[in-house]
């Protein structure tokens, strides 16, 4: 469990996103030293790695953290793949101790970015480099290729940098399809990685975060899709999942599309009889990156109200059994169809790509409005293709985004991209269409609604806030701005008109 030679990087967590990355960084000829709080996971990841894999030699196991730091190359770069919160706290604190002034810690978590800020201003002010590594693509990824968003010291990132280019998903250069080779031993040769630097402090993380976001709003309106027409069409889950597939070989084309396609086709292991995903529980759980983003949206101002949606769509969810009492006491209409089915499927298709294409241009506008609170520098360009291949989110359309990016550095948001707005200018109608049939036979669609709002509200060059100033100045003394008075300079009446009698208690 030791050797004589330094190790090229270390890693603390041997949780199975841990394992799957210390898997990946030796695939790629790097030699990695282990540790686990509990070392009995970390002899039995040692000893599995012995068993099946080929690059077996270059994971190293410790059983102390002393040993684990001593073994490291300088300067020492460690993975930390714990609890984020107060469990990644203890850890730094523990490294810190036996770490030399210049060495790097390197969080892999999903740490709240505010939580990076302060950790690096911590560490750097005792001499050490920190780095807040988003990681997206789950436990495959992690193995053979997740998108890696790094955010921090620029000295630090290049010390990291050939080992997140070597382990990161590979895309075509041309064509932005993701290369992918699931063989342990066997990394991808050529393409684009799916990494860059982010930016300083917690850019990476809050990149990952809306992500994250990105992703809830992606998998509510893939299911609110699928509900239409298993509510409006009565079609069942294996139809429904060739629906899918064939919308995986055009414009929707996705991971998130992809594994949907196979869900929906998958039988019932235990009955053998009908589709397995019939008989999962209709409660959804989240682990608060989503809310992150709602919240983070809300405190600066930003409309993501998709991604918000798509967070309380979750919780509505969750009173499973609120929503059993109220379904026998509270009486909506009957859902009911009769006109083309194809010409419905293709319409709930248009009014999907809309959707998501909404998602992410309140994504990307949150990220706008982030990098000058946090005085970050963010190419958009370069964010969307790195999330072009190993992250949940990954999907055809993001090369599209990155074209967009490249050709307007400053584009405001996606929807003002050529290619986008032909795209929802001719698909804009069935969108309309679809979000009435679901009002009209009261199945829920929020996602849907809301990109549809945030689409109409964004193009409105006159929105009835003037008359919610009013109310604000009423009540409030809030004051208002006048249309024919330049922006900037604010007014204030006193409401009633002194000329009106006022109304008596």
């Amino acid at each position: 469990m030791s050797k004589k030679q330094p190790n090229d990087i270390g890693l603390i967590g041997l949780a199975v996103m841990g394992q799957n990355l210390a898997l990946n960084i030796t695939d790629h000829g790097y030699t990695i030293a282990v540790y686990n709080r509990t070392t009995e996971k970390m002899t039995d990841f040692i000893a599995r790695c012995e068993a099946k894999e080929p690059a077996a030699d270059r994971v190293i196991g410790y059983k102390t953290l002393a040993s684990f730091v001593k073994s490291l190359v300088k300067p020492r770069k460690v993975i930390i793949m714990v609890q984020a919160g107060r469990g990644t706290d203890a850890v730094i604190d523990q490294l810190t101790k036996l770490m030399d002034k210049g060495d790097i810690i390197i969080d892999g978590g999903n740490a709240h970015w505010l939580d990076t800020i302060r950790r690096e201003k911590d560490l750097n002010a005792k001499g050490f480099y920190f780095i807040g590594s988003g990681v997206s693509g789950g436990e495959l990824g992690a193995r053979f290729g997740p998108s890696l968003m790094p955010g921090g010291a620029p000295e630090a990132w290049k010390h990291l940098k050939p080992i997140w280019n070597a382990i990161a998903a590979k895309v075509d250069k041309k064509t932005g399809a993701p290369l992918e080779n699931y063989e342990a031993g066997k990394p991808i040769k050529g393409g684009v990685a799916c990494t860059a630097h982010i930016g300083a402090d917690g850019a990476g993380h809050y990149v990952k975060m809306v992500h994250n976001g990105i992703e809830y709003a992606d998998m509510q309106l893939i299911c609110e899709a699928y509900n239409l027409m298993k509510q409006l069409l009565g079609m069942n889950a294996g139809d429904m999942g060739k629906v899918f597939d064939d919308w995986n070989q055009g414009d929707l084309a996705s991971y998130l599309i992809e594994i949907t396609a196979d869900i929906l086709q998958q039988k019932d292991p235990a009955t053998k009889r009908g589709f397995l995903v019939d008989k999962i529980l209709d409660t959804a759980g989240q682990k608060g990156t989503g809310k992150w983003t709602s919240v983070s949206a809300l405190d600066m101002g930003v409309p993501a109200n998709s991604i918000a949606e798509a967070v309380f769509a979750r919780c509505l969810s969750a009173l499973k059994e609120e929503r059993v009492t109220a379904s026998k006491k509270l009486k909506g209409p009957r859902p009911k169809y009769t006109g083309s089915k194809k010409a419905l499927i293709e319409a709930i298709r248009d009014a999907l790509y809309c959707s998501k294409v909404c998602a992410y241009a309140q994504g990307f506008q949150l990220m706008d409005e982030a990098q000058r609170e946090y005085n970050w520098k963010l190419n958009f360009g370069k964010i969307a293709m790195i999330w072009r291949g190993g992250c949940i989110i990954r999907a055809r359309f993001l090369q599209k985004i990155t074209d967009a990016y490249t050709a307007d550095r400053k584009l405001q948001n996606l929807l003002l991209d050529p290619y986008f707005k032909r795209q929802i200018s001719k698909a804009q109608a069935n969108w309309r269409k679809v979000v009435a049939l679901a009002a009209e036979n009261g199945i829920p669609a929020p996602a849907f609604m809301s990109a549809l709002a945030y689409f109409d509200g964004y193009r409105a060059a006159v929105l009835p806030a003037n008359l919610l100033q009013g109310q604000r100045d009423y009540f409030g003394a809030h004051t208002y701005e006048r249309t024919d008075q330049p922006r900037g300079k604010f007014f204030h009446t006193d409401w009633p008109d002194p000329n009106r009698p006022e109304i008596k208690a």
